[in-house]
């Protein structure tokens, strides 16, 4: 039988590598974090598949391409501070905290953001703050970030993000409708902006005020 070491150096090798994710730091993080740690049970054993899974509240743990692309587009250095926007299952925060000095992450739902706070605790993350609320409305108080990365899909670029992304800084976000999205990266640097277009994508609705509607 694979254990799940070897089906995460399958899973670096097959699916991020052969996709020209070439940051050797984000492939050793993706290597070492325990995704089968971050999904239900019941789907341990798919926790390393190529796909999106569902983690309950109509949410999902992104599927490990896309969070090593996401993590890759923020060339991370080593000391940023980072805003995540949707925690989710916690898997993207634990990646980033692997490569930067502290991160900050925003869930919604109270109750994944306490699961997620449980398992980087077991995990022995220390540099991790998670809190629930509107991510649309960034964490002002903690600002600015040098690198903010938004893992739900929004209508447009959240004006609050931008405000506290740090000059210089990197803010990465898929940017669409409902069924899918353009993924943005926005550099900021010597007071200028500007939006490079990564590809398309799918994610889940970014809700909240600079965001989709709960019911539109």
């Amino acid at each position: 039988m694979i254990g799940f070491s070897d089906k995460r150096r399958r899973m670096v090798r097959e699916q991020i590598e052969a996709r020209e994710v070439r940051d050797l730091f984000v492939l050793k993080a993706m290597e070492k974090v325990p995704r089968h740690l971050f999904v239900p049970e019941a789907m341990l054993d798919r926790a390393y598949e190529d796909s999106p899974l569902p983690i309950g509240h109509k949410q999902t743990i992104s599927q490990p391409y896309t969070v090593a692309f996401m993590t890759e587009a923020l060339e991370l250095t080593g000391k940023e501070k980072v805003l995540e926007i949707g925690a989710g299952s916690g898997y993207q925060a634990a990646i980033l905290a692997e490569l930067a000095g502290e991160i900050y992450t925003i869930e919604r739902i109270p109750e994944l953001a306490e699961q997620a706070e449980k398992i980087l605790k077991q995990l022995g993350y220390k540099n991790i703050r998670i809190k629930v609320g509107d991510g649309s409305l960034g964490w002002a108080e903690q600002s600015p970030f040098q690198a903010i990365i938004v893992t739900a899909g929004a209508p447009a670029i959240p004006k609050p993000l931008l405000e506290q992304l740090d000059d210089p800084g990197l803010l990465v976000i898929p940017v669409g409708d409902r069924s899918s999205q353009n993924m943005i990266r926005v550099r900021k640097k010597n007071q200028k902006v500007t939006e490079e277009s990564l590809g398309p994508f799918r994610f889940v609705e970014l809700i909240g005020e600079h965001g989709h509607q709960k019911n539109d």
